[in-house]
């Protein structure tokens, strides 16, 4: 019988930040002003309309970055863990320095500006021509505590 403490499940979406949603708000009030001429049956419609649809848009395109059955999750991207070295947190600095002038274009990185957050991790499988990924998330030390629980839980089946 194993002591080992069960895995425990990291998810996040990557949701936008108050502007995006800002611009939502905009997005409807403008269909609404463009709607005024036919009404206020019209005006509800529209806005209401657009709302639905940008709402439905932002929940359809907004990422999750999940730690899962051995795996790290970055919207579409997988990859499991043991192939993954230590996880490091960094801030929004850290993010620019990543992507910026000396940067790797082989590094699989999903990003969002408006979180300030990230984990950055190499990739140590030497078949795979990634050399790391950059996650952002608002719970940078979180997700790096999930990936390595889920690479101690490896470690252990393996061992």
């Amino acid at each position: 019988m194993s002591t080992a403490s069960p895995v425990r499940p990291y998810r996040e979406r990557l949701w936008p930040g108050p502007f995006g949603w800002a611009m939502v708000a905009v997005a409807a009030a403008v269909a609404a002003l463009t709607a005024s001429p036919l009404g206020t049956g019209a005006v509800v419609v529209a806005s209401a309309a657009t709302l639905v649809v940008l709402v439905g848009g932002v929940l359809l395109t907004s990422s999750v970055v999940a730690v899962r059955e051995g795996e790290l999750v970055a919207g579409s991207a997988h990859i499991p863990v043991h192939l993954l070295g230590e996880p490091r947190v960094i801030d929004r600095a850290g993010v620019h320095a990543a992507l910026g002038p000396g940067s790797d274009a082989r590094d699989f990185a999903l990003v969002r500006s408006w979180l300030s957050g990230a984990v950055v991790v190499a990739v140590l499988d030497p078949d795979d021509p990634t050399p790391q990924w950059l996650v952002s998330s608002r719970r940078a030390a979180q997700l790096a505590a999930a990936i390595r629980q889920a690479q101690a839980a490896h470690s252990e089946q393996i061992g």
